[in-house]
């Protein structure tokens, strides 16, 4: 036992000399996140423009339905174009490859009513496909017909089947210097589901693309950086359930940058990780990182009246870089969701990535869709 001692002193003594205190602290860390690596495999442009009378564009978020193999994308156009809607599309994958994107249906979101969302009422930016065979769908809210944002569950044919309760700090109001900002509220949407029948509850994340009003503080410009994190649970009887906030703190911005933020949230296999996207525009265009988070140790700020001040005593859910897609190679437009898609032939797990294409004039955006191997 003494010499065993005695080796593990030395051994340990060598790596503090060796790589500090700081980088040994910074190697206990690193085990905490998975050995994640993206590879980018292929890029496919769909040039459709219009479907079943609708305008095809404003691809915000996208969900996979593995036991159909069908995906579905959500379009954001605040029912201006053609009513608030989303597509289901079949993505044909070959050798690696896509092959090809198909729209196979449109289907027309239904408020409280029952009837089409009226126009400038919804601003729909991320969905996903639930165990209950049913979707869950975000709106940022609308700041010009005062509309608050949602989180909304609808049936595969539109129907409006329950609503989220977003908490009050979250809803902005005209005597109050609270809520999401405009345009920055909820862009992400996932869904960590562990059980085996339809009837099971599971976990719901959803992140505000940038901070809230209350927590921005003019005279420190980081804060617009911290935005936050709401994760629920969906439970076969009863409300959903609000167990967790947390701080994220958004990635400084490199110089040329104009603008950054979270645009989606997918949950990995494992609990208690999920990766993020985070989307940028400047002086070089568009560009996009892609974040491993992990959950554990976060603090729970649901109390914090404002994150504009000190922060010390926070502890925000950890984020580590898995890749740069500006170092692709390749035109990046405003990528905006993700989602995994089916194996690929050797059995790794794929991964999609759509862009927003804001209804630009052809040639100037495009709907981007880029394939990764996921290893």
């Amino acid at each position: 036992m003494g010499k065993k001692f005695k080796f593990f002193c030395i051994f340990f003594s060598c790596l503090f000399l060796i790589f500090g205190f700081s980088n040994l602290n910074a190697l206990a860390e690193n085990r905490d996140f998975l050995n994640l690596k993206l590879e980018f495999l292929d890029e496919y442009e769909l040039t459709d423009n219009n479907y079943q009378d609708t305008v095809i564009g404003g691809f915000s978020g996208i969900t996979y339905n593995s036991e159909k193999d069908i995906y579905y994308v959500i379009s954001d156009d605040r029912a201006n174009l053609s009513p608030a809607r989303f597509y289901t599309l079949k993505i044909e994958i070959e050798n690696n490859k896509i092959d090809k994107v198909n729209i196979k249906n449109v289907t027309f979101l239904k408020d409280t009513n029952g009837v089409n969302y009226s126009k400038n009422t919804s601003d729909t930016e991320a969905i996903t496909f639930s165990p209950k065979n049913s979707l869950f769908i975000t709106s940022e809210g609308v700041y010009k017909t005062k509309k608050s944002p949602f989180i909304n569950e609808y049936s595969l044919d539109g129907k409006l089947i329950n609503s989220v309760k977003i908490p009050d700090r979250y809803i902005p109001r005209e005597d109050e210097k609270k809520g999401v900002e405009n345009n920055l509220g909820f862009e992400s949407l996932t869904i960590k589901a562990n059980g085996t029948m339809p009837q099971d509850p599971f976990r719901l994340f959803t992140v505000t693309e940038s901070a809230l009003v209350q927590d921005v503080n003019l005279n420190n410009p980081e804060t617009i950086l911290r935005s936050r994190l709401m994760h629920y649970v969906i439970n076969p009887i009863g409300e959903p359930v609000l167990i967790g906030e947390h701080l994220y703190i958004v990635n400084n911005p490199e110089l040329g940058v104009l603008y950054n933020g979270v645009s989606e949230l997918l949950a990995l296999p494992k609990e208690g990780y999920l990766l993020s996207l985070e989307r940028t525009f400047g002086l070089r265009g568009y560009g996009a990182k892609i974040f491993q988070l992990v959950m554990g140790n976060a603090s729970d700020i649901s109390n914090q009246k404002t994150l504009g001040g000190d922060i010390n005593n926070i502890t925000p859910i950890r984020k580590k870089l898995v890749l740069d897609l500006q170092k692709l190679g390749i035109k990046l437009d405003n990528l905006e969701g993700i989602t995994f898609g089916p194996r690929l032939t050797d059995g790794s797990q794929s991964l999609i990535i759509i862009s927003d294409n804001n209804f630009a004039k052809e040639g100037k955006q495009k709907n981007q869709f880029l394939l990764f191997k996921l290893t």
